[in-house]
C-alpha cells in the first residue's frame, strides 16, 4: 500500500466526500462534462433521461445522470484555470484515489472530460456561432508550470510561440498540450478545429483595454498571426489548457469544444446565444 496523503494535502468533508466538489466515488460517472456557469448544469441534465445526483458546494454543482444509456456528469467549474486545477484534482482523487484509506488505487480510472463553453475568435473568418473543438490547449496562466509536466508540454511548439510573440519574461512561461485524439475524432470532427489560448483573466490578459492601460498592448496583434506545422491559434478562453495539461498528466481523456460568441478580431458578438449552445450540449451528449 502507498503512503496515505495527508488530510492537510487533500481535505474531505465530515462525510468523508471529497472537500470542494462534495463528491463520493460512486457518484461521479465516467463521462463528465464541465461547463464554467453554474447555470448550466441544469440546462444539461434537462435534458438527461434520469438524474441521480445533485450537489452543490460553493458555485461546483454535479448532476449525475443517464441519457441515451450513458451514464454522465455535469460539473460547473467557475471561471480560470485555477479553478480548473481546483476541479481535476479532485476528480482525479474521486476516481483513483481511496479515500477512506487515502492511498493511491492500484487500478486506474480514466474520465472522458468534455468541456462546453463559449469564446471569442482570433480569426477573422470564423463567424460567431461556429462551434469549434481545441486541438491544443495553450496556457499562458502557467498554472501547469507547478507540476512535473513528464514530457506531455509539446515545447517545440511552445518555443516557436515564445520567439514570433517575442514573450516577456515578467510574463508565465506559456505551455501547451494536445487533445484527446480519441474525442477530437468522435465529437470534433465536423467542428473547426485549432488552437485554443487560455488567458489568467478576461480584460488586460485576453488585451482588453477598459480604464486601464495595458502594458503589451500588442501582444493579442502577434498571438493571432502564430501558427506551427498546420496548426493555427483559433480562439481565447480562460480553462481549456489546465484541463488538457492536468488531464494528460493524470491519464484522462480531455476536449474542449466552445462556441463563438465574439470575434476578437472583427470586433462582432453574438449577442442571443442561447439556442445554439442548447444544440452544442446535445451533440456533445449525443457523442460522448
Amino acid at each position: 500500500m502507498t503512503k496515505p496523503i495527508p488530510a492537510s494535502e487533500l481535505p474531505l468533508q465530515a462525510d468523508g466526500a471529497i472537500y470542494h466538489l462534495n463528491l463520493h466515488p460512486e457518484e461521479l460517472a465516467d463521462n463528465v462534462i464541465l461547463v464554467g456557469d453554474p447555470g448550466r448544469v441544469a440546462m444539461i441534465s434537462a435534458m438527461f433521461d434520469t438524474v441521480e445526483v445533485r450537489k452543490q458546494n460553493r458555485e461546483l454543482i454535479t448532476h449525475t445522470g443517464t441519457y441515451q444509456g450513458k451514464r454522465i456528469s455535469v460539473i460547473s467549474t467557475g471561471m480560470g484555470t485555477d479553478n480548473i486545477d481546483i476541479v481535476l484534482t479532485e476528480l482525479d482523487a474521486v476516481a483513483n484515489i481511496d479515500l477512506k484509506t487515502r492511498t493511491v488505487k492500484e487500478t486506474h480510472r480514466s474520465l472522458n472530460l468534455v468541456r462546453i463553453g463559449t469564446s471569442g475568435a482570433l480569426n477573422p473568418d470564423l463567424e460567431c456561432g461556429t462551434f469549434l473543438a481545441s486541438s491544443f490547449g495553450l496556457g499562458i496562466d502557467g498554472v501547469l508550470r507547478f507540476y512535473e509536466t513528464s514530457n506531455i508540454i509539446r515545447e517545440e511548439m511552445v518555443e516557436a510561440f515564445v520567439r514570433h510573440t517575442g514573450w516577456a519574461d515578467t510574463l508565465p512561461y506559456p505551455y501547451c498540450t494536445p487533445a484527446s485524439p480519441e474525442l477530437l475524432n468522435r465529437i470534433g470532427h465536423d467542428m473547426a478545429q485549432g488552437i485554443t489560448v487560455s488567458a489568467p483573466g478576461f480584460f488586460g490578459p485576453q488585451g482588453r483595454q477598459v480604464r486601464l492601460n495595458l502594458k503589451y498592448p500588442e501582444l493579442n496583434g502577434k498571438i493571432e498571426t502564430f501558427a506551427y506545422q498546420g496548426h493555427a491559434i483559433t480562439n481565447m478562453e480562460m480553462e481549456c489548457s489546465a484541463i488538457y495539461g492536468l488531464g494528460n498528466l493524470l491519464g484522462h481523456q480531455p476536449l474542449t469544444v466552445c462556441l463563438l460568441i465574439a470575434n476578437r478580431v472583427t470586433g462582432k458578438f453574438l449577442d442571443n446565444y442561447h439556442d445554439r449552445m442548447e444544440t452544442l450540449c446535445r451533440t456533445v451528449l449525443d457523442r460522448i
